[in-house]
């Protein structure tokens, strides 16, 4: 298992932020990552669909041998890190706790703010997270299932991406709060205009950085770190290559990515109770 590969599961392009932060906590570490752009976005979707599509891909990536997978996507984390975690015969990690940890520890007036998608913000994953650590937080969570559009279409350094981002957090200027949870991991590709919405006086928290340090942590604790090794990274898209490439290549800094289209029908085919 030390010498497995690590695998990431996300709606969409959005995950790769939480594998590029990977890739700088852990240089030694294959990773395979798998993008479920033709169902994208899952936030809208019922939990139900969420744990299935959560299911196929973690069946797919079973298959490749993976020796942990982290769950690169909050909606999918809210809806089925409990149940994958008690299935699969290895580490899984999702974004939500390692995110929340990290704001209680750099709140400095307990008001911390959430955005993420829908189906993350009716879950309360976070609030509950949060206030498990910190019982006195006050909590907003505002949906923003525009972000997830824009970057996924590649227009996340748009005009059009500063006035819906500025319209979307417009809600804070009357719920002031000191830090603020980027709660969908596609969410750090709008950070330059996320920062200049906000001011400069709230503290931005990466949920895909601190689960990269997470990841460090339990792989070391159990003994899964690979020796130094020339890795390799493997790219699944149920959409098309040239639309997982668009935002890849840009985000990565590399345009020689080794992707590959998976069909939708093909991960359908996946359930990790039958491994």
């Amino acid at each position: 298992m030390v010498s497995g590969a690590i695998g990431f599961l996300d709606s969409g392009v959005g995950g790769l932020t939480v594998l590029k932060a990977a890739k700088a906590q852990l240089p030694s570490e294959s990773m395979i990552f798998v993008g479920d752009q033709a169902r994208v976005p899952y936030g809208p979707r019922s939990s139900e669909e969420v744990v299935r599509f959560s299911r196929e891909i973690a069946g797919f990536l079973t298959q490749q041998s993976v020796k942990a997978l982290v769950m690169a996507c909050n909606t999918a984390t809210a809806a089925a890190l409990p149940l994958l975690q008690q299935e699969l015969p290895m580490p899984v990690i999702g974004v939500i706790q390692a995110g929340s940890q990290r704001a209680v520890t750099v709140t400095t007036h307990q008001r911390i703010g959430v955005i993420a998608t829908e189906g993350t913000c009716k879950s309360h994953a976070y609030r509950q997270a949060i206030q498990a650590l910190m019982p006195n937080a006050t909590v907003y969570e505002v949906p923003c299932p525009e972000f997830v559009l824009l970057v996924e279409a590649g227009n996340y350094r748009s005009a059009e991406a500063t006035t819906i981002v500025q319209q979307r957090l417009a809600f804070f200027k009357d719920h002031p709060v000191d830090t603020l949870i980027l709660g969908c991991t596609h969410y750090p590709l709008l950070l330059p205009q996320i920062t200049a919405a906000m001011g400069p006086g709230v503290q931005l928290v990466d949920s895909g950085v601190e689960t990269a340090k997470q990841l460090r942590r339990q792989l070391t604790t159990a003994k899964l770190l690979t020796p130094t090794a020339e890795p390799t990274y493997q790219f699944y898209t149920t959409g098309t290559v040239t639309e997982f490439n668009r935002v890849a290549a840009d985000w990565l800094g590399d345009t020689h990515l080794n992707v590959t289209q998976l069909p939708v029908t093909r991960l359908q085919q996946f359930d990790h109770n039958d491994n």
